[in-house]
Order: structure tokens, then C-alpha cells, then sequence
């Protein structure tokens, strides 16, 4: 790939990740995504065009309001190179293929959720829904997945979060349950669930180096779609890699 393709492909995931930060910040709280310019979150300010050029306008302004002089909240660059890298590293992982547009679309929407999952501990039905039926017109556009195994994939990964949902009385989410249903029906059988699995197994890591470290207690909720959505990435790009090292040598 030549250095313009890959600048591109990392300023519309900057673009895209601008717009994201649009999703996290105004869906949780019921504001329009489309109908509201973008406003100072302390003052309420318009915000100019040139106060939205991602990441470098957060640069210039030094991290604060044009207006009021309130610190910008760091999340809103953080949002917008994530978007960009993923982007970058799933163009060079697909190429110039419908399925870079199906796994573009699945990023994008687990990196909203994930950031709204840690600041409101809740996954929107609106964002599953977007999910779900993304899943379905982009699996056919992309036919990487057959029906069948989308929806095994969705059913187990779904399934087995439903089932620790019931084990342990509540101590998992509807949301992240709904989340493993698109993750599932997007990536099928067997990388949905693995993908979950591996969330999973990061998460258990993450919770006892905060509960050793005492960052959290037992009783503190910790939201488990972040890794989802990071199980869910690493198997896009290793998933097939790790299967068949493991059916080969065991």
C-alpha cells in the first residue's frame, strides 16, 4: 500500500472518530446526533468549524474552550486516533475489499459502545439495533459469513453470556448480552464466540489487577463491553491465525 493510501484511510478514521465522540457524548444523554451543531459541554458555545478539525484543533486550542477556557475532555482525541489506527490497521489487513467497509462498520460502532459502556456502565438498544441489522446487510454484501454459521455464532456467544447472566443472578448485563449477539452474528462460527472468549479472558486479567491493586472492590461494577469489543478486534485479525496453531499442534 502506497503512504497516500494509508494517510487516507487514517484521516477518515479520524473523521469517523470525530463523529463518534458526537455518539458518546449526546446518545446517553437524549440529545439529536443530527440535528444540533456541536456545542462547548460547559458553556454551551456553537463551536466554530475550525474548533472540529479532529485532533488538531484540541492541539491549538491547548485542551480548553475557545470560549470559556474549560479544560476539553482528553477522550475526544483519544476517540478520534483509536478510530484512526483501527481504521489503518484494518485496511492493511483486508485491502480495498467489502469486507474492510463490514469490519470498519463493526469497529466504529464497538468503539462508541465501549466508551459510553465506561462512562454510563449501559450499551444503547439503539446502537444494537444499528448493529444487528448492519450485520445482516453487510454479511450478505461481503458473504465472508453464510448464514448458518452467523447464526450459530450469534446464538453461543449470546447464549453463553445469557447462561453467567442466570448462574451468577445478575452479575451480567442485558446490554453486554445484546453486544455478544452482534459481535457473534458479524464474525459467525467459530470467531464469534472465540472472540468473546478472549474479551473474557482479558477482562478476568484486568478485574484481579484492579481488585489486587485495589483500584476496585469485589461489589464495583466493571463494564465488560470494552472487552468485548477488544476480544471481538483481536479475533478480526488473529482469530483463524490462533484456531489453527491450536488444532494443529493439540
Amino acid at each position: 500500500f502506497t503512504y497516500f493510501w494509508l494517510a487516507t484511510i487514517f484521516l477518515l478514521g479520524l473523521c469517523a472518530g470525530s463523529f463518534l465522540n458526537v455518539v458518546i457524548y449526546r446518545l446517553p444523554r437524549g440529545e439529536s446526533i443530527t440535528l444540533d451543531r456541536s456545542h462547548c459541554p460547559s458553556c454551551g458555545k456553537k463551536l466554530l468549524w475550525h474548533d472540529l478539525i479532529p485532533v488538531l484543533s484540541y492541539l491549538l486550542l491547548l485542551g480548553r474552550c475557545r470560549n470559556c477556557q474549560e479544560r476539553i475532555s482528553p477522550k475526544y482525541p483519544v476517540v478520534e486516533l483509536l478510530t484512526g489506527t483501527i481504521f489503518t490497521v484494518l485496511f492493511l489487513h483486508f485491502g480495498a475489499t467489502i469486507e474492510l467497509l463490514k469490519y470498519l462498520f463493526l469497529c466504529a460502532l464497538l468503539v462508541a459502545i465501549s466508551f459510553i459502556d465506561l462512562e454510563h456502565y449501559i450499551i444503547p438498544n439503539s446502537l444494537v439495533i444499528t448493529g444487528l441489522v448492519g450485520a445482516v446487510l453487510l454479511n450478505i454484501a461481503a458473504r465472508d459469513v453464510g448464514v448458518i454459521s452467523a447464526l450459530i455464532g450469534m446464538l453461543v456467544t449470546s447464549g453463553f453470556l445469557l447462561l453467567v447472566a442466570m448462574v451468577s443472578k445478575g452479575g451480567m448485563g442485558g446490554g453486554d448480552i445484546k453486544l455478544a449477539a452482534v459481535t457473534g452474528l458479524f464474525l459467525g462460527w467459530p470467531l464469534g464466540p472465540f472472540g468473546l472468549f478472549f474479551g473474557a479472558g482479558i477482562g478476568g486479567l484486568v478485574a484481579i489487577f484492579l481488585l489486587l491493586f485495589r483500584v476496585r472492590g469485589r461489589k464495583d461494577p466493571l463494564p465488560f463491553g470494552p472487552f468485548i469489543a477488544l476480544g471481538t478486534f483481536l479475533a478480526i485479525l488473529y482469530g483463524f491465525d490462533v484456531i489453527n496453531w491450536y488444532l494443529q499442534y493439540f
